[in-house]
């Protein structure tokens, strides 16, 4: 099951969902597809949605897809990295009414760069970025977390030794 998910932004993505749409309906995408449309205001017709899951829900749909095709929202994509799903960032983009600004195109940017995901930008089609992910070596993400809780223990450590 591929799963959609357009979070929660009081902007409407519709342009994912009738990509998708499109998708199916011409038989390029013929796998299952469960989306969370948020405040879109296109109705999917080829496949099944939700507008709000709750968080268990979004996590299990996330832990059982074989694919994340997603907007540029930091925690739904570390979300499908974390459980080493692949990753699609469909940017919103401004010119759309999708955001206030292009933000989220920095952001995929900055995953794809580092191959953690592919993005799938304006003009790109999302049949082939469905094709690329397929074949597709993505980078394993390292949470650097670790190392920064390792720092400041150090620092706090070597501030303690000192007084």
């Amino acid at each position: 099951m591929i799963f959609l998910a357009v979070g929660t932004q009081k902007f409407p993505f519709d342009r994912l969902l009738r990509e998708t749409d499109s998708l199916i309906e011409r038989g390029i995408l013929t796998e299952e597809v469960f989306a969370q449309t948020g405040t879109c205001k296109y109705t999917p017709v080829h496949f099944g949605y939700e507008g709000m899951l709750s968080k268990e829900d979004f996590e299990k749909r996330i832990r059982e897809c074989s694919l994340l095709i997603t907007h540029s929202g930091v925690g739904t994509i570390i979300s499908g990295i974390k459980a080493k799903k692949p990753v699609i960032v469909m940017p919103r983009l401004k010119k759309y009414g999708e955001h206030v600004d292009d933000h989220q195109l920095d952001i995929a940017k900055a995953f794809s760069d580092r191959g953690l995901v592919l993005m799938c930008g304006d003009g790109d089609s999302l049949g082939d970025s469905i094709k690329k992910a397929e074949g597709y070596k993505f980078t394993e993400y390292i949470s650097s977390n670790k190392k920064a809780v390792e720092t400041v223990r150090a620092f706090l450590e070597e501030t303690k030794r000192r007084n």
